[in-house]
């Protein structure tokens, strides 16, 4: 099961910039410039944005268009395995948004409990 090759596909997709990355260009509908996509996702830095560009598109996900302008443009933009994969991840995003104040509510009850005795503690 380790070598599985969809485990290891669902490790790269579970990668928090991964579906950021995925959303905002999903979300955009058109091609993005590296300047943008950094602008819209809070907290990332350029060393891990660029390693997740080329990841994704090393992976099929997103496509890599350089412009030979002064300066280089360089856009990015979802291929159709990457807009299937985006399709699944804004329904998870869209049902987190809807249910995080329902988590909240339930992380507050179970810090609310009583503390259980460690059972991995011996006599």
């Amino acid at each position: 099961m380790h070598d599985c090759p969809a485990v290891a596909l669902l490790s790269t997709i579970s990668n928090r910039w991964v579906s950021l990355t995925m959303c905002t260009i999903g979300a955009y509908g058109d091609a993005m410039r590296y300047s943008h996509i950094s602008r819209e996702i809070p907290g990332v830095s350029q060393k891990m944005l660029t390693q997740t560009l080329r990841m994704l598109e090393r992976d099929g996900m997103v496509k890599r268009t350089a412009t030979p302008t002064v300066p280089v443009r360089v856009d990015y933009e979802l291929t159709p395995l990457g807009q299937g994969l985006y399709g699944l991840l804004s329904q998870v995003r869209d049902w987190a948004a809807d249910k995080a104040d329902e988590v909240d509510e339930a992380r507050a009850r179970y810090d609310a409990r009583p503390a259980r005795p460690d059972s991995r503690a011996s006599s």
